[in-house]
C-alpha cells in the first residue's frame, strides 16, 4: 500500500452504482407482467426527484418511491396492493452489491484512495443497506441528501460532502452509473468518473461535461482511477 494517500477522495453513488437494482425485477414482473417495467419507475423516479428539488419540495427518497410505483400503477390500469409495497420496500433494503463493486473497492482502497457514499436515499438504522450488502467496511462515512433536502445533482448534495471532509470540491471524484450525477458534481466543481453498466451511456451534447472518466464496469474503471490519481 502506499505511505501517502492520494488528495482525492472518491464519492461512490449507491443505487445502481453499487447495489444492484435488477433484483426488484421480480416484483415488476409479477405486478405489471413485464420486468422492463422496473425501468420505467427508476427513471420517473429520478425525475420527480429532481422535479421536487427544483420546485423546492422535498420528500423521503423511499416515499417517492413508493409513490412512483402507485403512479405507475395508475397508468398501467393496475391496483397496488400493501404487499406489493411490502414487497418493493423490503428488496430495496436488501438489494446485493454487483460482482464486480468488492474487486473494484479492495483494489481501490489497496492503493490509498479514501472513499465516501452519497445517496438519495434516506439514512436507515443498521443494518443499513451498505451493510446488507457486506461493503459498508469500505466508506469512511456515508452520506445522504436528507440532510440538504434536496436531491442530486443539486449542487448542495455533493458540496455538504466537501464540507464535512474539510476539502474542496476539486479534491471530489464522484464514481456513479448515471450521466446525470457526474454532470452535477462536475458543475459543482467537482471531477466525475462514470461506470456505464446496462442501460447507461455518455451523452453528446453542447455543453455537458463528459465524465473524466469512463468505463463498462467498476473493475476497469477502477484501474483507471489509479492510474490517473494515485499519488504515491
Amino acid at each position: 500500500m502506499p505511505d501517502h494517500k492520494p488528495a482525492l477522495i472518491l464519492v461512490f453513488d449507491v443505487n445502481e452504482t453499487l447495489l444492484d437494482i435488477t433484483t426488484l425485477e421480480p416484483l415488476f414482473e409479477r405486478v405489471f407482467g413485464d420486468r422492463r417495467v422496473l425501468r420505467e419507475w427508476f427513471a420517473q423516479l429520478i425525475l420527480y426527484s429532481q422535479t421536487l428539488t427544483l420546485s423546492g419540495i422535498y420528500t423521503p427518497f423511499g416515499e417517492l418511491g413508493v409513490g412512483t410505483l402507485r403512479m405507475l400503477g395508475a397508468t398501467h390500469g393496475i391496483t397496488l396492493a400493501d404487499d406489493d409495497i411490502h414487497e418493493l420496500k423490503t428488496r430495496m433494503s436488501a438489494l446485493p452489491a454487483h460482482p464486480d463493486v468488492v474487486p473494484a473497492l479492495t483494489r481501490l482502497r489497496d492503493a490509498g484512495f479514501r472513499m465516501v457514499t452519497l445517496t438519495n436515499s434516506a439514512s436507515t438504522a443498521s443494518p443499513t443497506p451498505l451493510e446488507r450488502a457486506g461493503i459498508s467496511h469500505f466508506f469512511e462515512h456515508s452520506f445522504s441528501v436528507e440532510a440538504v433536502q434536496k436531491f442530486k445533482p443539486a449542487p448542495e448534495t455533493y458540496r455538504q460532502v466537501a464540507q464535512a471532509l474539510g476539502v474542496g470540491m476539486s479534491d471530489l471524484c464522484l464514481v456513479a452509473c448515471h450521466l446525470w450525477d457526474t454532470v452535477g458534481a462536475q458543475a459543482a466543481g467537482g471531477r466525475g468518473a462514470l461506470v456505464t453498466r446496462p442501460h447507461n451511456a455518455v451523452l453528446p451534447a453542447a455543453n455537458v461535461p463528459p465524465p473524466d472518466l469512463c468505463a463498462a464496469d467498476l473493475t476497469q474503471l477502477a484501474n483507471q482511477i489509479i492510474q490517473r490519481w494515485q499519488t504515491v
